[in-house]
């Protein structure tokens, strides 16, 4: 039996008008966006993108735009509940998508960047 073991291809490169790495570095900055009301809310933060059907495609993730702040745990719980319980749950009903587009425009870069990639 021959194995192939060749490296695998790569993704494509994220498109420039979704990548925003300096508002996920700013993203990290913040508190989780649960509050940290919970009792195993913890461990870093990390940006969670949250499903945007203008910039999301098959296999692809939505625009950086579209992310909020989770700790680790909160972040994989996410993952393993979906937005609609998650955000029922722990954001306490509130839009995640909503809660984006407030980090987004509170984000102090946003100006330059948008200036930049349009």
């Amino acid at each position: 039996m021959k194995i192939d073991t060749r490296p695998r291809h790569e993704n494509a490169p994220r498109p420039k008008e979704k990548s925003a790495p300096q508002f996920l570095q700013w993203l990290r900055g913040r508190r989780c966006a649960c509050g940290g009301n919970y009792a195993d809310c913890g461990g870093k933060i990390e940006a969670a993108h949250v499903p945007d059907p203008a910039t999301k495609g098959i296999g692809t993730k939505s625009s950086d735009r579209y992310a909020i702040p989770l700790s680790h745990w909160c972040h994989s719980l996410q993952h393993n509940l979906g937005w609609p319980t998650f955000a029922a749950s722990y954001l306490d009903g509130r839009e995640p998508r909503a809660m984006a587009e407030a980090y987004w425009k509170a984000w102090p870069g946003r100006g330059k960047w948008e200036a930049k990639n349009g």
